[in-house]
């Protein structure tokens, strides 16, 4: 199953509008999803994601 970013509590909003989205985890910020980021740099799903309770 592929990590849904916006479910995970590492993710987070950004103030910057060229790159929206965040990952705490990772501590980046980037205009794509994290976990795409993650699976286009490593070659692996995102191992990090922890569902939001």
């Amino acid at each position: 199953m592929k990590p849904y970013c916006m479910k995970c509590i590492y993710y987070y909003v950004t103030w910057d509008p060229k790159r929206p989205r965040g990952c705490k985890f990772f501590g980046f910020k980037s205009y794509a999803m994290p976990s795409n980021v993650v699976l286009k740099s490593s070659g692996n799903e995102c191992e990090a994601f922890q569902l939001k309770k």
